[in-house]
């Protein structure tokens, strides 16, 4: 069973291209396995570029997947890589308008992101959020379609971002139930004393668990976006977002770092 979304590709690239796809298209490569602390500064540096005269400066953000054949090891499957899906990023000051750690839900379309791989809904509701800049992240450099980012392949977004803004974003652990990965805490400042930052943030990311489905054994489960027959399957969970250091499922996960590496690079806009 398919069904049938209307999406769009990054601001970077514009807004103009409009496609459909399914969501079985968006995870076919995924099929049968596929081809911290909560905050810091660690590998991060200052950009030596003071901001422009409008205030602002221009951001590029690299999401690269770094799994391997063997980075997944289900006692009872086969080893395999770790898929990520197309996510959403927002620029913004305060609270991480994504989701509250602790909390249960998030923003609405968080689910959809978290166990379908599916950011549509995601980012058209922070796009109503005032005072947040978002947009969807879906094609790995080099392809000119949508798809999953496959080990080796990298998404890269650029934004405009002011002293006091940070950046958030979500993708989906693709073989899990409701998986995602996302800064902690209140997400990563863009700028330290007035000066933007530039280097590697994967530190500040997480392994969160949306808590919206229960968990099975990730790489196997029959729930999972690469196996269910339909997006939405699985056994409803209702608990909150919480890291999935914090979650007591009995399975094992990769390191984060094993799976994905972010970089900021910061430049004038």
């Amino acid at each position: 069973m398919t069904r049938p979304f209307e999406r769009h590709g990054s601001r970077s690239a514009g807004r103009e291209h409009r496609r459909r796809y399914t969501r079985r298209d968006l995870l076919r490569t995924t099929a049968l396995g596929g081809t911290a602390a909560l905050s810091g500064f660690a590998g991060i540096g200052v950009a030596s570029a003071q901001d422009g005269g409008n205030g602002e400066t221009e951001f590029t953000v690299e999401i690269r997947n770094v799994s391997s054949n063997d980075t997944l090891q289900p006692p009872d499957g086969e080893r395999q890589p770790v898929p990520l899906s197309p996510g959403v990023y927002a620029v913004y000051r305060g609270g991480d308008p994504i989701f509250t750690a602790g909390k249960q839900g998030g923003a609405r379309g968080l689910e959809q992101l978290a166990e379908d791989g599916d950011p549509t809904r995601l980012e058209r509701s922070l796009d109503d959020q005032q005072g947040v800049q978002s947009d969807v992240f879906d094609r790995p450099e080099g392809s000119d379609q949508p798809g999953p980012l496959e080990p080796g392949q990298t998404y890269r977004f650029d934004f405009d971002a002011q002293p006091g803004e940070r950046l958030s974003f979500a993708t989906m652990f693709v073989p899990s139930n409701d998986l995602f990965f996302a800064p902690g805490g209140i997400g990563i400042p863009l700028f330290r004393s007035g000066n933007p930052i530039s280097g590697n943030v994967t530190s500040q990311v997480l392994l969160w668990d949306a808590g919206t489905e229960r968990n099975e054994q990730p790489g196997t489960g029959p729930n999972q976006a690469p196996r269910q027959s339909a997006p939405n399957t699985g056994p409803d969970e209702n608990a909150p977002v919480q890291p999935i250091s914090r979650v007591d499922d009995g399975f094992r996960y990769p390191a984060v770092a094993d799976v994905i590496r972010v970089t900021v690079a910061s430049r004038n806009a």
